[in-house]
């Protein structure tokens, strides 16, 4: 199993940020139920008004921690948070539409929480996953294309050793690692970087939200385990549980 790396690159202009883990192992992530999946989704983008009640739709904190966040390195012109690429379309009325059960579950997470929510699939990782920063040499085909668009250097990305995985922390991911209807095995990740909002973090994080809000229901060969990360902790050596 690969190991899940914080670096100090990271820590150093974040150390009051958290990551929470959910490792979801024997998952069975076909599409199905899509009616159940529709109604979480919309039941959650609801929700989610309550974190746009200011006027201007940049000022809302949701939206404007994480802009000043993104102004601490440097990004692609254009580049937000993927909590307000969400939330700019619940504010124009534009549904959130159903992909697959483990990315509609943590789209209604991240809605419901106003915190940013992504996964992956364990399988396509060749070794050890990294948030860092970029070297800037790191291949990367985005999701929707096919051309190589390689992160800045200095950029914060999470990264294995064959390129990068999501651009700008969490703002575009790369199309091999995303997660398909044939996911067995899924890294789940949600991010604060508010220290305010941190008993909303751990209300979010633990797997049990996982099933809560979801048709998933515990099996014996379903195995899920879940992690946070923080400053205080040993730098190098963490990794999935």
């Amino acid at each position: 199993m690969p190991r899940f790396i914080i670096e100090d690159a990271f820590w150093s202009l974040f150390p009051q940020a958290k990551i929470g883990t959910v490792i979801c192992q024997g998952i069975d992530n076909s599409i199905r139920d899509v009616e159940i999946y529709e109604k979480l989704l919309q039941e959650a983008e609801k929700e989610a008004h309550k974190f746009l009640s200011l006027e201007e739709f940049s000022s809302n904190p949701v939206i404007s921690v994480w802009r000043e966040a993104f102004q601490k390195f440097k990004t692609k012109k254009g580049a937000r948070c993927s909590i307000e690429a969400l939330l700019k379309r619940v504010k124009n009325g534009n549904h959130i539409g159903t992909i697959n059960p483990l990315v509609d579950i943590y789209n209604s997470i991240s809605l419901r929480y106003g915190l940013p929510c992504g996964g992956e699939d364990i399988d396509t990782f060749v070794g050890d996953i990294r948030l860092t920063q970029a070297n800037g040499n790191e291949p990367f085909i985005p999701l929707g294309n096919d051309e190589n668009a390689s992160p800045y250097e200095g950029e914060i990305v999470y990264k294995d050793d064959d390129g990068a995985i999501c651009r700008c922390w969490n703002w575009r991911e790369a199309l091999r690692t995303m997660l398909t209807e044939n996911t067995k095995n899924a890294f789940l990740c949600i991010e604060l970087i508010d220290e305010a909002r941190s008993d909303e973090f751990h209300r979010a994080h633990p797997p049990s939200s996982f099933f809560r809000i979801s048709s998933f229901q515990p099996r014996d060969h379903v195995k899920l385990s879940s992690v946070t990360y923080v400053d205080d902790e040993p730098g190098d050596n963490r990794g999935y549980q």
